[in-house]
């Protein structure tokens, strides 16, 4: 086992007999591996064993550990939910993840008198109503616009009713008849209230449901000789059951079920939820997963049955699994604390559904083998991409280790320069880099770009690194001037260097005086737009973040009775000043430290903020 640091055997020797969640460290302070237990002293101890763990992969972990954080908890399923949060914020090296699983959208209904449908990429456990994630962003919109237009939903920004004082006026979706005008009281809050229940029928698939209301509700408005609304009613029913045809298909039982099934390959993994409701089969629902080889079928379902449902706000009755986990009275326990009602986790042996596993578990092995697919032409496209730099440069070796900089800035304020790092045409991320410009005034991009190469290349030099095959200035011969200079006077004068200019995608070289000509559809000319696009990218991303951090910080200091405590509380809270801006006031008063008197006064700067600056 490697050395461990002092103060690491003291938390290891006074580790607490409680339930909770440890967080495994690196020598940088990041999260390596997170899990939880139902006794920290026990679980944690048997990584820290004499003889070690059994598993290659889990002494590979166990000596990066550097550090230890404890998070204990009233109980297993407390740590459970705190486990499954933190794995999807970190991230970290040795958990199973979920990729991109931060970019799929859901559907949100406000909780408003006259509530909104919206999309959005985060689910909070507010008193609003959600549907997803999706992972077809695509799909969604359709699916959302067919509603919104068939029930007349309103698609503007009104706060309804207005606020004393204000009027409002029908905008054109009322004129074109998508909407029925509640802004002026054109439309009662009973009729509203009851197009958006038929919208959440729908979206939580009970469509059948609504189709069977609506039929009743003709046949009793025809029999009253209200034809109009007779003929209304006739043409959602229509709309409907054409959407329902198309999409759903019946498989029996009128129950609420999912089906999950795990695909693997190496470090590549897919897993397919099939959703039932009301019996029928409304969807599917793919993850790409990223594990390590080695880690267990078992290990890689739990964990991702855990990030899925933590993120899921409509829950089945009932979930097929395709073996057993080692927690399932936990894992239901967990999910009937949601739901409010049981939820059931069976592994059917025979019968109907056993056949709709099997379709899940077809679903995604075909799945990955796209992604495989996918992956294998990528690789061969983007090593075809390196050798063509090469040849179009006349370099000495292939560059597969590539480092492109980009200088942004805004007026005199907020210089910042970015570094994209590509190991064999694909970017690594955690290569990246990105610096504040520090010792350069006014508008000087010979200079920052000079500041930035010395920099990374000082670092290089102390940590004795190896330098990238090739540098891309993004820029001209100035730019390349400048960092050609700067990497001579710290001992890099053989670094093979060149810059990308943007507006006629010029690529000038050192050693000559014009640029060189790279046909226009070339594999390296793409890689060169590809790196260059990525660091520009990069770079202004973090302009962004650098000059929001100072416009925040500007906006909530001026407010009276803000300082720097209740600042960072209230950001902590809602996350940016535009989502202070739209709560009320009396989710602005439920901060720690925020009295209402203060939160009215935050509401009404920050209000006379917003309006100043449209």
């Amino acid at each position: 086992m490697t050395a461990r640091s002092p103060d690491l055997q003291l938390k290891l020797q006074n580790l607490p007999a409680n339930p909770g969640v440890y967080l495994f460290l690196n020598a940088k302070g990041k999260p390596i591996y997170i899990g939880k237990a139902k006794n920290l002293r026990n679980r944690v101890r048997t990584y820290f064993q004499a003889s070690g763990p059994a598993e290659d992969r889990t002494r590979r972990m166990v000596s990066q550990v550097a550090d230890l954080d404890l998070i204990v908890t009233e109980n297993e399923i407390e740590s459970l939910i705190l486990e499954a949060n933190l794995v999807h914020e970190h991230h970290p090296r040795y958990n199973v993840l979920l990729k991109d699983d931060k970019h799929f959208p859901y559907i949100k209904i406000t909780n408003e008198p006259f509530p909104r449908v919206l999309v959005v990429r985060r689910y909070e456990r507010d008193k609003a109503t959600y549907f997803g994630p999706y992972t077809s962003a695509k799909g969604m919109r359709r699916t959302l616009s067919f509603l919104t237009s068939l029930f007349k939903i309103r698609t503007c920004n009104y706060q309804i009713p207005p606020p004393p004082g204000k009027e409002l006026k029908v905008c054109l979706d009322y004129h074109i008849k998508r909407c029925l005008g509640p802004c002026e009281g054109l439309q009662s809050q009973e009729s509203y209230a009851e197009a958006i229940r038929s919208v959440k029928l729908v979206l939580s698939g009970h469509g059948g449901q609504l189709v069977d209301e609506l039929s009743q509700k003709m046949q009793t408005a025809s029999a009253e000789l209200r034809f109009e609304e007779a003929r209304l009613l006739r043409d959602q029913i229509d709309a409907l059951k054409s959407v329902m045809f198309k999409q759903n298909v019946d498989v029996g039982e009128l129950v609420d079920r999912d089906l999950i099934a795990l695909a693997r390959d190496g470090s590549e993994g897919v897993a397919v939820v099939l959703q039932i409701r009301d019996g029928v089969l409304i969807g599917r629902q793919d993850f790409r997963l990223q594990a390590e080889p080695d880690e267990e079928d078992v290990v890689v379902m739990e964990t991702f049955f855990k990030q899925y449902y933590n993120h899921q706000p409509n829950l089945p009755d009932e979930i097929c699994l395709p073996f057993d986990l080692p927690e399932m009275k936990l894992l239901e326990s967990w999910l009937k604390q949601m739901k409010g009602s049981k939820v059931q986790l069976i592994t059917p042996k025979i019968g109907g559904k056993v056949k709709l596993l099997d379709l899940a578990a077809r679903n995604a092995r075909l799945l990955l083998d796209e992604v495989l697919i996918q992956k294998r032409q990528f690789k061969e496209r983007t090593s075809k991409m390196v050798t063509a730099l090469k040849d179009e440069l006349k370099l000495s070796r292939s560059p597969r280790r590539m480092a492109c900089f980009d200088i942004s800035n805004t007026g005199e304020a907020d210089f910042v320069g970015s570094c994209a790092y590509f190991d064999n045409g694909k970017p690594l991320k955690s290569q990246y880099r990105h610096f504040k410009i520090k010792g350069v005034t006014g508008q000087d991009d010979f200079a920052m770009m000079r500041e930035v190469i010395g920099r990374y290349f000082l670092r290089i030099r102390e940590e004795q690194l190896d330098p990238p095959d090739l540098v891309v200035i993004d820029g001209g011969k100035g730019q390349l001037s400048s960092a050609q200079a700067e990497m001579k006077s710290l001992g890099y004068e053989d670094q093979p260097v060149i810059s990308l200019a943007k507006r006629l995608e010029e690529v000038f070289l050192p050693d000559l005086d014009g640029p060189v000509t790279i046909p226009r559809g070339s594999p390296a000319l793409l890689l060169l737009k590809r790196i260059r696009d990525e660091a520009h990218r990069f770079a202004i991303t973090y302009n962004r973040k650098v000059r929001g951090k100072r416009t925040i910080k500007s906006q909530l200091d001026d407010i009276p009775g803000i300082g720097p405590s209740r600042r960072d509380a209230l950001l902590k809270h809602f996350g940016s000043v535009a989502r202070i801006q739209s709560a009320g006031v009396e989710e602005i008063a439920g901060v720690k430290g925020i009295t209402m008197k203060l939160a009215e006064v935050i509401k009404e700067r920050l209000g006379d903020s917003q309006r100043g600056e449209a």
